[in-house]
């Protein structure tokens, strides 16, 4: 196969990753506590010509590769709910939360009570505390969080606070190597052990909304969809230009 149609597929499929980047992005615009992801370009030298006679650079073809993805982990705008089990984190931390495959993390705050009286996440999952899972006692009322994530409530007809817990806020050495699993949570893989974050502090009845900024993403998408487009042209002319001098060569004159 010709090097222009090497380069011009590589480029291609190249751009059809980075549209399945930028649409996940643009799906969760209005996903609690979602950081954005953007890709990585870097070129790729390999060798397309096999021939004695090329000389040097000739010998080079400069590809595209996507070398990764890397998130945004901005601060999204905090919104007021005033829902009581609402709490945005303002700072680096995450929440710790108890899945069926062990701990995982999460920016998302908006945070329910289950039929247990567990503090839970949207999709279900408990939130842990610095001794555990938080649990609620069904005559609690007038939840209230501190900024630094203690958990107290007024109990039955008592007039004191009682204490439920103290939200475990975590960060990391490398946020980045962190691994996405979907629902909105993240695993450590290579991004290190979970460290107590004490600089980090949570606002009760916020929620800390997308960092995606949807009309640069659709820029972006219609931005991808052209290149991909004006590739595909171009490699239709190149294919017609093949076409059109194999048929003049075959055509040997009487």
């Amino acid at each position: 196969m010709e090097n222009a149609l090497l380069i011009g597929l590589s480029r291609q499929t190249v751009l059809e990753r980075q549209l399945d980047v930028v649409a996940n992005n643009v799906a969760n615009v209005n996903t609690v506590g979602f950081k954005a992801d953007s890709s990585l370009f870097e070129e790729y030298l390999m060798s397309g010509a096999h021939e004695d006679n090329f000389k040097g650079s000739d010998r080079r073809v400069s590809y595209v590769q996507d070398r990764g993805t890397y998130r945004d982990f901005t601060q999204g705008a905090v919104e007021q709910t005033k829902n009581p089990l609402d709490i945005a984190i303002t700072g680096n931390a995450f929440f710790v939360v108890q899945t069926a495959g062990g701990e995982r993390y999460t920016r998302d705050g908006g945070l329910q009570m289950n039929s247990q009286g567990q503090l839970v996440t949207a999709n279900g999952d408990p939130v842990l505390g610095t001794s555990g899972p938080i649990v609620f006692q069904p005559t609690d009322h007038d939840i209230n969080v501190s900024p630094d994530g203690t958990i107290t409530v007024v109990e039955g007809t008592a007039r004191t606070d009682s204490l439920r817990g103290k939200l475990r806020l975590v960060s990391f050495t490398d946020a980045q190597k962190l691994l996405k699993e979907g629902s909105n949570l993240y695993a450590a893989g290579e991004g290190g052990a979970a460290q107590p974050d004490l600089k980090s502090s949570v606002q009760q009845g916020y929620i800390e909304k997308s960092n995606v900024n949807a009309v640069s993403e659709m820029s972006r998408m219609i931005e991808i969809t052209r290149a991909y487009t004006q590739i595909a042209t171009m490699l239709q002319q190149e294919s017609d230009l093949h076409k059109s001098a194999i048929e003049k060569l075959a055509d040997v004159p009487a």
